[in-house]
């Protein structure tokens, strides 16, 4: 046999879309992966769409891997092309057969139809796996057969592949405004911001510099995260912002109650994250919040960090466990990163609150100059993009 030509696109959530969205969020699909394969320096010759399917024409091997990083994919196939008629998938099933099933092996034949034909899915299986019993000593096993060939005639052309390999999922990038995320550089902050990429945001990430209550070790590491999450996005470069934290902390620690401080250093990086949020147009905060995980992310604590902020705060990790945390980041390349060596905070109190109120945290809050300290922060704010 020889080589795949075309790489079969499959999305799932889009397609139970209204026929404007759908097709606008198709248009955005499309797009983001030329941008991928693009960045990955694959090869096509272009890329066409029918009504659930995105087709990309190209006998370039390196196309799947690619194609299945992009938001929104569900799963790709390499795919074998040919006439829409029962004759030629047939023939092209009795090929591929003699080539990839062993002596003895067993196999099935999963056929499906779209547009107007004069046969069925089922005489589509029984043409196909009769062509393929001619060619081979072979028997058919629907339930758990060694090899599965694949057929779906459309109304153009039809398709014959053996495998599916799993997409990302999600929704495409873009179709869903965008996102001002927090990032620490530790293994949690990255994940949740991947994950609000995979629902369709863009991120502005936001580093917060506790400089000098934590080292360059800290920022490189939060600096190298955001490059590992900006290869998930090749066709939006990132706008990413740094704010001087340290003058905050300091604050807390001459003036607050210091069980406090992680509340206080949390509400802090929410009103730095709402100024970027206007700037930028932005929707909402993502923050690497998973309750319970620590001491800080008690559901109290949280209801206190978050009172009578003005945005929406989101926390894409809330309901799951660190082993959970870090199986995303080893699948998304950011643990590397986030594991290197560093500094931990050193403004992080021995015996921090578990159970904050809003009343105490705001009364904290008066024994500071919340407004100059936010002011100083905006006027010191790097930007890189």
């Amino acid at each position: 046999m020889s080589h795949t030509d075309v790489i079969l696109v499959r999305y799932d959530e889009i397609a139970l879309k209204s026929k404007n969205v759908r097709s606008r969020y198709e248009q955005i699909l499309v797009k983001n992966i030329k941008s991928m394969l693009n960045a990955d320096g694959c090869s096509y010759f272009r890329i066409s769409k029918e009504m659930g399917r995105i087709f990309i024409h190209s006998d370039d091997e390196n196309v799947v891997k690619s194609a299945a990083k992009v938001f929104g994919v569900v799963s790709v196939s390499p795919a074998y092309t040919c006439e829409p008629t029962l004759e030629s998938a047939a023939g092209l099933c009795a090929d591929l057969g003699s080539s990839i099933i062993r002596e003895g092996q067993s196999f099935a034949i999963r056929a499906r139809r779209a547009g107007n034909h004069s046969f069925t899915s089922r005489d589509i299986g029984i043409a196909c796996g009769d062509a393929v019993f001619k060619n081979i000593s072979t028997r058919v096993d629907l339930d758990e057969p060694d090899v599965e060939i694949f057929v779906e005639i459309r109304q153009e052309k039809a398709y014959v592949f053996t495998e599916s390999v799993k997409g990302v999922g999600g929704l495409p990038m873009g179709t869903q405004g965008k996102m001002v995320a927090l990032i620490s550089g530790g293994i949690d902050s990255p994940v949740a911001a991947w994950l609000i990429m995979k629902r369709g945001c863009e991120i502005v990430p936001l580093y917060l510099n506790n400089e000098p209550f934590s080292d360059e070790t800290t920022r490189q590491r939060a600096m190298a995260c955001i490059d590992v999450l900006q290869k998930w996005s090749p066709q939006k470069k990132f706008t990413v912002y740094e704010a001087p934290h340290g003058e905050n902390l300091l604050a807390f620690l001459e003036n607050c109650d210091n069980r406090l401080n992680c509340v206080l250093c949390r509400r802090m990086m929410y009103r730095i994250a709402e100024q970027i949020l206007k700037l930028e147009g932005a929707h909402g905060i993502i923050t690497g919040s998973s309750l319970g995980q620590v001491a800080s992310q008690t559901s109290q604590n949280m209801l206190a960090e978050m009172y009578g902020m003005e945005y929406p705060i989101y926390h894409p990790l809330i309901g799951l466990d660190k082993l959970e945390i870090t199986d995303i980041a080893r699948k998304i390349g950011t643990l590397g990163p986030s594991t290197k060596p560093t500094t931990c905070c050193m403004a992080v109190p021995e015996y921090p609150s578990t159970a904050a109120k809003p009343q105490e945290v705001l009364d904290a809050e008066k024994l500071i100059d919340v407004p100059s300290l936010v002011d100083t922060m905006v006027k010191n704010i790097k930007k890189f993009s």
